[in-house]
C-alpha cells in the first residue's frame, strides 16, 4: 500500500527544491528552512517505518 504521507512530504520537498534552484534562493530563506523541516520529517517517518517493520 502506498504511503501517502511520505509521498506528500517528498512531493512538497521536490517542489520547494526546484523553486529554490530556479530562483537561486540562499540559505535562511523560508523555503530553504521548510526544506530542512521536511528533511527532518522524512527521516523521522522513515525511521518509524523501519522500527515498526522490525
Amino acid at each position: 500500500m502506498a504511503d501517502l504521507y511520505l509521498k506528500a512530504l517528498e512531493s512538497e520537498r521536490r517542489k520547494l527544491w526546484a523553486e529554490c534552484r530556479l530562483k537561486g534562493l540562499a540559505k535562511g530563506t523560508p523555503e530553504r528552512l521548510r526544506i530542512d523541516e521536511l528533511d527532518a520529517l522524512l527521516k523521522a517517518h522513515k525511521d518509524k517505518d523501519k522500527k515498526a517493520g522490525s
